[in-house]
């Protein structure tokens, strides 16, 4: 049975792709979409370019025909023709309500209501979820856009553990390397190897192949005066320090070391190892809580502002390379000034071409998949792409846990021999703050 979608604004904003997944089924517009999409068309940022792009298919599909008859949307697969498309408009009141009508969100709703009482099977898909409370406190079907959700519950965590004889052990901590056949490893996966019989005793171990367990590389076990305080922490330095993974996912709560472990890596591979020219590293501009506004000064020093945090980890690797406050401050000026360091706006990574340098993104939770697409595509011959974030605390208000791109590249790339992941577990900035990270 051909099913009716109503789209929500956010939809399209978070993917403007959403308009061709809906298969042979109708999809439906209101003219309120229209509008919104041109408030934010002539914005600088990723929501201005996915209005740009949907409003561009939309003038496309307008050749067709009759946007307000309905257009086919050349969406057709092997086994389905194509959707249909039309822009429509609502009007008056929904009876029984208090609806505000001048909102543009009830304006989108009285339109999926309107068709759901004409006895279509509509279904109002948003992101926002206040509406679909409104959608579904109205009688109708609502959905979330979940073309490029995970489940974070089900996400590929990097490592795993596995039981085994003390032979099997024994022969890894022997040889290097081990079978083990029915395990079916991804490419760069890990597990902690436990002895059946006296589970205390255990190894950490890494995939080389589909079925082979083999022992870490035991240079890789320290970086720029830092060791791992943990399994996780471990993982992360040997997929960090490996030339071969060339895009790295670290994933945790807040204090695992993501960032820390991701910047004392790349000082290790670009200031001693010379295997790339430089470090670049960038984070989205999100404000936690209420924005502060416009801050003065030139790019740089805007900049400055919203990289204390990558400053903040600079000092304490400088630190525990035995420089007093002073000497911590001009040995990073020294890096930036060096063109060893660079700090920049994902605003300014868009068209750019980066070959052969180590590119950290902090705080990646809070792009979207489509963000997420479009700095792996900057990384030249050579690069190493490390993302770092925390899907539970994510501000932007057009994601979530399950929708942001951080999480949605860990799930699509974890089959790729390039990519390696790991979810490091436990907080090691202090006791307060994994306290913090725990109960609050």
């Amino acid at each position: 049975m051909i099913k009716t979608y109503v789209l929500d604004t956010n939809v399209l904003l978070h993917s403007p792709e959403s308009l061709l997944l809906f298969e042979d089924n109708n999809v439906i517009l209101p003219m309120a979409v229209i509008e919104e999409l041109d408030k934010f068309k002539s914005r600088h940022d990723e929501l201005g370019r996915n209005a740009r792009e949907v409003i561009r298919t939309l003038d496309h599909l307008r050749e067709q025909g009759s946007l307000r008859d309905g257009v086919s949307m050349d969406n057709a697969s092997d086994d389905k023709p194509s959707g249909n498309l039309r822009i429509i408009t609502g009007h008056g009141l929904i009876r029984g309500t208090e609806l505000d009508m001048e909102l543009p969100d009830n304006r989108i709703i009285r339109v999926a209501h309107s068709l759901h009482k004409d006895g279509d099977d509509v279904i109002f898909v948003s992101k926002d979820i206040n509406a679909r409370i409104k959608a579904d406190a109205l009688g109708m079907k609502v959905m979330d856009f979940e073309n490029e959700k995970v489940r974070g519950d089900s996400l590929y965590s990097g490592c795993r553990e596995i039981r085994g004889s003390a032979e099997t052990i024994e022969s890894l901590r022997r040889d290097g390397s081990v079978e083990m056949p029915e395990a079916d490893f991804l490419p760069h996966e890990f597990a902690l190897l436990i002895d059946e019989e006296k589970p205390k005793r255990s190894i950490l171990a890494k995939a080389v192949s589909s079925g082979t367990l083999a022992l870490l590389d035991a240079k890789r076990d320290r970086a720029w005066g830092i060791s791992p305080r943990s399994k996780e922490q471990r993982v992360a330095l040997e997929l960090l320090l490996d030339p071969d993974v060339m895009l790295v996912t670290l994933v945790g709560q807040a204090g695992t070391g993501k960032t820390l472990l991701a910047l004392a890596a790349a000082l290790e591979s670009v200031l001693r190892g010379k295997q790339f020219k430089k470090i670049l590293v960038s984070r989205p501009i999100m404000p936690l809580g209420k924005d502060i506004g416009f801050l003065p000064g030139d790019k740089d020093e805007k900049l400055f502002n919203w990289m204390q945090p990558i400053f903040d980890n600079l000092d304490y690797l400088m630190h525990s390379d035995k420089k007093d406050s002073q000497g911590v401050r001009k040995a990073v000026d020294d890096l930036i000034s060096n063109d060893l360091l660079e700090l920049e706006a994902l605003t300014y990574i868009r068209g750019r071409s980066i070959p052969r340098q180590y590119l950290i993104v902090d705080e990646a939770q809070n792009l979207t998949p489509h963000e997420i697409k479009t700095i792996i595509s900057r990384a030249g011959e050579a690069t190493k792409v490390v993302l770092t974030g925390d899907p539970h605390q994510i501000d932007n208000p057009y994601l979530d846990s399950e929708s942001n791109g951080l999480i949605y590249a860990v799930e699509r790339l974890k089959k790729l021999d390039l990519h390696g992941h790991i979810t490091l577990m436990k907080s090691e900035r202090s006791s307060l703050a994994a306290a913090a990270a725990e109960y609050l």
